[in-house]
């Protein structure tokens, strides 16, 4: 970093300019990436017609990108400690558009799971390097409200993206879901250019490759298991043969990273209550962002034979709902305290989720539009909450390893989310003796990932009446 007793490079009026622009910068490269998924979501049936496969064996392509995201998050705070986060950050974004372009490119299923990958591995440096970039500018007494601004310009992808993805799906094709990307990413490089000054690394940490190493077979392998189990087109004994790989990978890394000097994920930070119990009950919340645009896409297109076009219009008010609680969830979140909020929400948000499992064919659009802008409300405040709390007792040095960690952590749950699902799926496919996923099959899928949900509450009890507070007391600080 530069000298302290060096004089500014940019003026006062400039430096406030930036650390107001950063959260929407940053949103901008969220938006990005909540666009692709919410439209790849809503075009799966489409694409699954053109490739001749199943809409359930396309949520490999969402997987494909999930698992990619989660192998290479690990090393994104090396990345910005070693070249620095600006520059890290402009690449991201680069090769996130010439990637999405490769997908609209793609003839055949595997150059598009490919792309994907290609797609996944620049998200995992997009996102959290942005946040690292965040974090170390934006003062900790303004965190909640930059959290709540961050987020917004990355809602508009859900809102966004259901509807214009189905519009282009019905209407044109599905490879321009991919196309979008780009000039959204020539407008994110332009912003980071102009507003974000370029900062100097600190040192040259080395990257702790046997540790990148068995992470990433450990969570590659696990995801994998999961996705032959839920297309049932591996056998049984390969199927453990990986599960073994991945749980040993697991066992050493852990082993590894007590003594490494520069761990590429810090199992230290577990230590921090406030983080340790963000990181799990957030990612248990997770499983109904992943689960949820997965299994309303097959209920509403496949279930219920509504058009892409339809479909989108009814998802995209779940998202609507999530942008109307980023007014107010500081204020809620300030009143009630973390603790309070997030365990109570938590069950509020499974109860919505479990809601979607009663649509049926005959069931009101307005009904199923009113169901999906609460329940987006309420899952809106909890991962505005539970954001802002991952970071609450760390210290500045601590910043870049706890980014990488808890990006990851999110991506997997994420991941974990869409697998679980697809398994749900194609058990309840098979025990009933059926081809294509009915209406039954998503219900169990919406039941199970509920309880996941509802399950997080409890990871939240273990919070003191106190945690956080340093970030609710914004005036005092």
């Amino acid at each position: 970093m530069p000298d302290p007793s060096s004089p500014p490079s940019i003026s006062l009026p400039a430096r406030t300019r930036e650390q107001r622009m950063i959260p929407f910068i940053v949103g901008c490269a969220l938006f990005m990436q909540m666009l692709d998924s919410t439209v790849v979501a809503t075009a799966l049936p489409a694409m699954a017609r053109d490739f001749g496969t199943s809409a359930v064996h396309m949520n490999i392509t969402i997987t494909g990108y999930l698992l990619a995201t989660a192998v290479f998050v690990p090393i994104s705070g090396w990345a910005a400690d070693r070249f620095g986060a600006q520059r890290v950050f402009l690449a991201a974004i680069l090769l996130f558009s010439i990637s999405s372009a490769a997908c609209a490119a793609s003839q055949t299923l595997a150059q598009l799971v490919a792309s994907r990958v290609a797609q996944g591995a620049a998200g995992a440096m997009m996102v959290p390097v942005g946040r690292i970039i965040l974090l170390r500018r934006i003062p900790k007494s303004e965190l909640v409200q930059a959290m709540a601004f961050l987020t917004l310009p990355a809602l508009l992808g859900p809102v966004i993206g259901p509807p214009v993805g189905g519009f282009l799906v019905t209407y044109a094709s599905w490879h321009w879901i991919f196309l979008i990307n780009i000039p959204v990413g020539i407008l994110g490089i332009a912003l980071v250019r102009h507003y974000i000054a370029r900062d100097v690394p600190d040192g040259k940490p080395r990257l702790d490759t046997l540790g990148f190493l068995l992470s990433g077979v450990s969570m590659a392998t696990l995801m994998i298991c999961l996705e032959a189990i839920g297309h049932g087109d591996m056998g049984a004994s390969a199927i453990i043969g990986l599960l073994l790989l991945g749980l040993a990978c697991g066992v050493l890394y852990i082993r590894h990273a007590r003594h490494a000097t520069y761990p590429i994920i810090d199992l230290s930070l577990l230590r921090t209550q406030t983080f340790a119990v963000s990181v799990l009950g957030g990612n248990l919340c997770r499983f109904g962002s992943g689960a949820s645009p997965f299994l309303l896409a097959i209920l509403l297109q496949v279930g219920f034979g509504l058009s892409a076009f339809s479909a989108g219009m009814i998802t995209f008010t779940s998202a609507a709902g999530a942008l109307l609680m980023k007014l107010v969830a500081t204020p809620i979140v300030h009143r009630f305290g973390f603790r309070r909020v997030l365990m109570w929400n938590a069950l509020i948000a499974a109860g919505f989720t479990a809601a979607c499992a009663l649509f049926q064919a005959s069931t009101p659009v307005w009904l199923m539009v009113t169901v999906l802008l609460i329940g987006g409300f309420f899952r809106s405040l909890q991962f505005t909450a539970v954001n802002a709390l991952t970071y609450a007792d760390l210290d500045s040095a601590q910043m870049s390893r706890a980014s990488s960690f808890s990006a990851m952590a999110q991506q997997l749950g994420i991941s974990l989310g869409v697998a679980c699902a697809a398994v749900t799926l194609n058990l309840s496919i098979g025990l009933r003796g059926g081809i294509e996923a009915d209406r039954i099959d998503v219900m169990w899928g919406f039941a199970v990932t509920a309880l996941c949900v509802a399950a997080s509450a409890l990871s939240f009890r273990r919070l003191s009446n106190r945690s956080g507070n340093q970030l609710r007391h914004r005036r005092e600080a």
